[in-house]
């Protein structure tokens, strides 16, 4: 027992636990839709699309979260924009200005000479640096995305369904989806102090895919969502500790572990990978579209 709770007696250990279970909590929130919708791409892209505006806050001497957030909402508008031109996929928008906006932070990070360490940290994450202050950031940005995601919940659904069955439900299928940018947006911000922009996807997309194996039903990925980055951080942490790891990326691999096992047990229980996550994505939620044509 001593193994397991003398890591915890820490201040700064505590701190780093009630951090991740709060950037849990949100990115089980955000992550699910990004699950179901396939939006991993523009999640990565949207993560690392972060660093000019940490680069530039750094330098002058601004907050990074702020900066982050300001460059992440830049991406997140041009992301918008491109995909609403005929000739280009999405996917061709998002890696162009997923480049662009990287190259951009290397080259303002080459002309600092004192940026180097920030960037590792900004990069690989520092949850044992989490102070006091940043759990209040985390849980007020908690409470932001569980309005968006309730208040957004029967848009996200239907948009997730069939974006053109939403538009005929007078459900605003593009305000839906720029509403899921901020919400994704608000989790990648919240996330990169704990498990790094390089790492954010440990928490955002694990937990949902891992949970989206067994279950169907929105509310219930989301709540084993939230419970298996709870773990993934806790053991992450206790792992850390004892082995001398980083502890951001130490807790992003726990999260990925987790899903492999997941994805493992329902392998052994005959339901494949490949069709439970294709079920909820098709219908939103775990009862068909019925459920979708008569809540509409």
């Amino acid at each position: 027992m001593e193994w397991l709770l003398d890591p915890f007696a820490v201040s700064f250990v505590q701190r780093a636990l009630w951090g991740g279970v709060l950037v849990s909590l949100i990115c089980a929130l955000a992550g699910t839709w990004v699950v179901l919708r396939g939006m991993a791409f523009l999640g990565d892209a949207m993560s690392h699309g972060m660093l000019p505006g940490v680069a530039l806050a750094s330098i002058l001497g601004a907050s990074l979260t702020a900066g982050a957030a300001v460059s992440a909402a830049v991406m997140a508008v041009g992301v918008t924009a491109l995909g609403r031109s005929a000739r280009l996929s999405q996917d061709t928008g998002i890696g162009l200005l997923f480049v662009g906006m990287l190259s951009t932070g290397v080259i303002i990070v080459s002309h600092s000479r004192s940026f180097a360490v920030d960037l590792t940290g900004f990069l690989f994450g520092d949850v044992l640096a989490v102070r006091d202050r940043d759990l209040a950031y985390l849980a007020v940005a908690l409470a932001v995305a569980a309005a968006v995601a309730a208040l957004g919940h029967r848009s996200f659904v239907a948009l997730a369904f069939d974006p053109r069955k939403a538009a005929t439900l007078g459900l605003r299928p593009r305000a839906a989806h720029a509403c899921l940018l901020g919400l994704t947006t608000l989790a990648i911000v919240a996330s990169f102090h704990v498990v790094g922009t390089l790492l954010v996807f440990g928490l955002l997309i694990a937990p949902p895919a891992a949970v989206a194996l067994w279950v169907g039903r929105i509310p219930l990925i989301m709540l084993g969502s939230a419970v298996l980055g709870s773990a993934a951080t806790a053991l992450g942490l206790l792992v850390s500790w004892h082995t001398g790891t980083a502890a951001g990326a130490t807790i992003a691999a726990v999260a990925v572990a987790l899903f492999f096992a997941s994805a493992l047990g329902a392998a052994v229980r005959g339901r494949t990978p490949r069709t439970a996550p294709r079920s909820t994505a098709d219908t939103g939620t775990g009862t068909a579209p019925t459920d979708i044509e008569v809540n509409a």
